[in-house]
């Protein structure tokens, strides 16, 4: 309950330190993870449309907390009109991790939406940890590797993800549930 409160009463100067970072470092609203997956902050409503038309969203995977989107982001309705499926996991900022079934619905999502050629865009507040932690499960589960070849790759391209012991143990679990039975050692 105290994170919760603390997350929300911290929720609108981290944002602005976001935008701010953006303006004067070489950190990007969002990245393109691969052909499928983008990686991002919070999708202001004034990105809509160039998220949809130029870089062919189909998607949108929102790991926030309800006060996190009311005002800045488009609703599900709002996404939907534009032709854009959403899926929203409520995910504490700082403090928790998405849950083991939300990471496997996470990744269904992805993978459904990209066999049409379709783009999902993965946010959280900062696209630093939340969904990081989602996006290194669809690399897990998509190239067979293990958590840390999968960080590794995503901060190649995101270099300020970072993964707190809570979502380092979320990424052990998928890994071991979804990915290591079904991986062959040479």
């Amino acid at each position: 309950m105290m994170s919760s409160a603390f997350a929300r009463f911290v929720f609108y100067p981290s944002l602005a330190y976001n935008v701010v970072m953006e303006k004067i470092s070489s950190r990007q609203w969002y990245n393109k993870v691969d052909n499928h997956v983008i990686l991002g902050a919070l999708p202001l409503r004034s990105m809509s449309h160039q998220l949809v038309n130029e870089e062919n969203v189909k998607g949108v995977v929102s790991l926030n907390e309800d006060y996190e989107l009311r005002y800045l982001a488009n609703q599900p309705e709002e996404w939907k009109k534009l032709g854009v499926d959403n899926i929203h996991f409520k995910v504490v900022d700082m403090f928790e991790a998405p849950s083991q079934e939300m990471l496997i619905e996470g990744v269904d999502f992805i993978n459904r939406k990209s066999v049409d050629g379709g783009v999902v865009y993965v946010h959280c507040k900062a696209g630093r940890s939340r969904s990081a932690t989602l996006v290194t499960c669809y690399l897990m589960k998509k190239h067979n590797w293990t958590p840390e070849e999968a960080i590794s790759h995503l901060k190649s391209i995101r270099p300020h993800v970072i993964f707190t012991p809570g979502k380092m143990e979320a990424l052990n679990i998928f890994y071991q549930n979804q990915v290591a039975v079904g991986r062959v050692e040479s």
